[in-house]
């Protein structure tokens, strides 16, 4: 639409229709002072409702007349779709600023007009996520539960004692398949007072001897768990051929670990230790274990006194099972058996959800762990995954084999030995065979 101010063509109709308000087109003669112009008056009726509010329209609608105000340029209908002067045209008793057929923003009804007013924006109403809701609830409790076991899982390994178990003398077997680690019970009685000695029957004998010797073994296939009898006659280095816990008492973890890994093969990649007061501890930091002689069984050198059967066993009752040769069957070998059913026992109450799941239990079995030492370089990581090596062993889909042997002198079978010792080596324990296997590691 041609600018009105700006008459433009004098053929133009809106130029003809517009140009009394502009001096038609021509440029004024300057003939003296400009007459001032009075702007029309519109008379507003006394009353009455408003008409109703003509059709909307564009540039269709008719133009000015002379004697009008011509619209604002650059707008439709100037304030309001039909102009500023035509809601006072129209016989209305309310101004159009008032609602009806203009105002500000053209037509309509309410303050401003219809189309051209901008109306309050309305706020969307919140969608309800009842999903989240739900994750929250859930979510919550299981990170706190988390963050509490983590907690408490840290602090009880940073009770754990850390040893050097790795030889520094001779040469160490090649890195093998699978995880082998060394589980060691001693009869050390470092750290009892007289009162605890009295209670566990340990004697007040000095120095520390391996009352127990085992390997476990994890990997692609079944885990496996091998009994070493204490009094395995074997070289030991720098010692010349003697009793395997003889190792111990001459060298510590280091000379164990050496004589283990010449003897067999087998490179040991991690140690794990517990003496006789934190045996005694973790079983009563799980809550108590079930034990099952196959007799009645009393043996007053190691405190024990228990029937025939399955039964509840506190620490104290479970370190006597596992220590007592005497009233063992096979004696040493028996109690061998009757070692690996203990540490299966603690194993599966040590992983049952019951235990992981509530705080209060997972700090008592913490507190048990103040009497393990595990060997130097294990992270808390490898510390957990040792212990859900037991879970195949509590389950009773682990193989438990005594080291084949020839007689209760503790001789080994050789060739059989280191067959076994192969399959370990290879991690292929499946294929042991089984006359070679056997609890006591006596011929099947």
């Amino acid at each position: 639409m041609p600018n009105p101010r700006n008459p433009g063509s004098p053929n133009d109709p809106r130029s003809q229709q517009y140009g009394w308000a502009y001096g038609n087109g021509q440029q004024a003669q300057p003939s003296g002072p400009e007459p001032t112009n009075v702007m029309p008056t519109v008379r507003r009726p006394s009353g009455g409702p408003p008409p109703a509010a003509p059709p909307r329209g564009g540039y269709d609608r008719p133009l000015p007349q002379p004697g009008q105000i011509a619209p604002t340029p650059g707008q439709q209908g100037g304030y309001g779709n039909q102009g500023y002067d035509q809601g006072y045209n129209q016989d209305w008793s309310q101004p159009s600023e008032y609602g009806g057929n203009g105002g500000y923003g053209g037509p309509g009804d309410g303050y401003g007009g219809g189309r051209g007013g901008r109306q309050p924006r309305q706020p969307r109403p919140k969608k309800r996520h009842p999903f989240r809701k739900f994750v929250a609830i859930v979510m919550i409790p299981i990170l706190i539960l988390v963050g509490a076991v983590a907690w408490i899982g840290i602090s009880a390994w940073n009770k754990v004692d850390k040893v050097p178990y790795e030889p520094t003398a001779g040469e160490r077997p090649a890195d093998q398949p699978g995880t082998t680690y060394l589980i060691v019970a001693s009869d050390s009685r470092e750290g009892l007072t007289a009162e605890e000695k009295k209670k566990l029957s340990t004697g007040d004998a000095a120095g520390s001897r391996t009352d127990t010797i085992k390997l476990l073994h994890t990997g692609a296939g079944k885990t496996i768990v091998v009994t070493l009898p204490r009094d395995s006659i074997v070289p030991i280095p720098g010692h010349g051929t003697t009793k395997i816990n003889a190792a111990f008492a001459y060298g510590g973890p280091e000379l164990l670990v050496q004589t283990i890994e010449q003897n067999t093969g087998v490179r040991i990649d991690g140690y794990v230790e517990i003496g006789m007061g934190g045996l005694a501890r973790l079983v009563d930091g799980v809550g108590g274990i079930e034990i099952c002689p196959k007799k009645d069984m009393k043996d007053p050198k190691a405190g024990l006194d228990v029937k025939k059967g399955c039964q509840e066993a506190d620490g104290v009752t479970a370190l006597a099972y596992s220590r007592s040769r005497y009233a063992a069957e096979d004696g040493d070998l028996g109690r061998g058996a009757n070692q690996t059913e203990v540490i299966s026992a603690i194993g599966k109450k040590a992983t049952s959800p019951a235990t992981l799941l509530n705080p209060f239990k997972l700090a008592e079995m913490g507190e048990g762990a103040a009497g393990l030492k595990v060997g130097e370089g294990m992270s808390v990581i490898g510390g957990a995954k040792f212990l859900w090596a037991f879970k195949a062993l509590a389950g009773g889909s682990a193989m438990t084999c005594g080291v084949p042997i020839k007689d209760f002198a503790v001789n080994w079978r050789k060739e059989d030995a280191l067959t076994m010792f192969g399959h370990i080596k290879a991690d292929t324990v499946d294929q042991i065979p089984a006359d070679i296997c056997t609890a006591t590691g006596l011929p099947g």
